[in-house]
């Protein structure tokens, strides 16, 4: 794929994103998480009861990577397989949570964006550094407009930074996070039990061999 070609599109779709509430009623939350064997893409994703925090669904899938890692473009490489998974949920998630930027991104289309305009839903970016900004006062500002929220989660760990996706203020992007948390988790519960989903499958497929 050619990487010109690539920013043009980001460019196209950044347009598209919308950074304001475009949901109803958030029963379902869900997290994703990726992992790798070879080229292979292993995408985990899940859905928790937004009040309780409990497990409702897993599904995963398997995908072959169409491209090489580049910085800034992750979205190519992973969300075919994200989206295969996604599409196997038979109770879909009213907001997902990525672990990815969402507009704090050099062209504003993280790959939580990308996903949000793929998908047709309300995303939020959770991220463990920014890809573009300066940090004030808790706050990510990229040319004077705030983008992102700097959360300190766990004692002694590095910050989370937070972003709308797609469909999702900043203001409701932070307190949905917020609410997710668990104590002694660094990421939110819908990440960290996509993430300890991903390992059982990777796990998994590296022992049976079931891609």
């Amino acid at each position: 794929m050619n990487v010109m070609d690539l920013k043009k599109e980001q460019l196209r779709l950044a347009k598209k994103v919308i950074v304001k509430d475009d949901f109803d009623e958030l029963n379902y939350i869900g997290g994703c998480d990726q992992s790798y064997i070879g080229n292979k893409v292993i995408s985990a994703v899940v859905v928790l009861d937004h009040k309780t925090l409990e497990v409702v669904e897993r599904q995963y899938a398997a995908v072959d990577a169409p491209m090489q890692y580049i910085p800034g473009f992750m979205t190519y490489r992973e969300s075919p397989a994200v989206m295969e998974a996604m599409s196997k949920l038979e109770q879909k998630p009213d907001v997902l949570i990525v672990p990815a930027n969402g507009i704090l991104h050099p062209r504003k289309l993280g790959m939580a964006s990308h996903l949000g305009i793929l998908l047709d839903m309300p995303t939020i970016g959770v991220s463990k550094r920014p890809l573009v900004g300066e940090e004030k006062d808790g706050k990510v500002v990229v040319e004077d407009e705030v983008k992102g929220v700097v959360m300190k989660t766990k004692q002694h760990s590095k910050p989370i930074y937070i972003s709308p996706g797609h469909r999702v203020s900043l203001k409701t992007a932070e307190d949905i996070v917020k609410r997710c948390m668990v104590e002694k988790h660094k990421m939110p519960e819908p990440l960290h039990e996509a993430h300890k989903y991903c390992n059982r499958v990777k796990s998994k497929i590296e022992t049976e061999g079931d891609a």
